[in-house]
């Protein structure tokens, strides 16, 4: 299926022509796609996993009472970032949408340094 559109008398441009075959795929092309699909999904999974306990971390060091409250905030004001859908990339954009949040835990996690290493698990 090729989408045409003419413009202004200089004949037609093929537009999507690249991302719709002209042939339908191969039963290998089939599989490589597939192959490479879970595998990204399987990556996806151990960063999400991975920012997860990032933030448990973060959470445990912020109910330490030997935690001064100006490094607290530090933490709070990066939460609060992470929780809130207005940000500078907005999170309904797909896989984008979070790459800002994840920034910013993993800017607060450098601020911190090595004082948030006895946090995790």
């Amino acid at each position: 299926m090729k989408i045409k559109r003419d413009i202004s008398n200089n004949g037609d441009i093929d537009l999507l022509e690249e991302y719709y075959p002209e042939k339908p795929l191969t039963e290998r092309e089939k599989l490589e796609l597939s192959d490479n699909l879970e595998g990204k999904i399987r990556a996806n999974k151990r960063s999400i996993f991975k920012i997860i306990s990032h933030l448990k971390a973060l959470k445990r060091y912020m109910l330490d009472g030997n935690v001064k409250w100006y490094r607290k905030s530090v933490v709070i004001a990066a939460l609060v970032y992470f929780i809130t859908p207005i940000d500078a990339m907005p999170d309904f954009v797909p896989l984008a949408g979070f790459l800002d949040d994840a920034g910013v835990i993993a800017w607060t996690l450098k601020f911190l340094g090595s004082e948030i290493t006895d946090y995790y698990d």
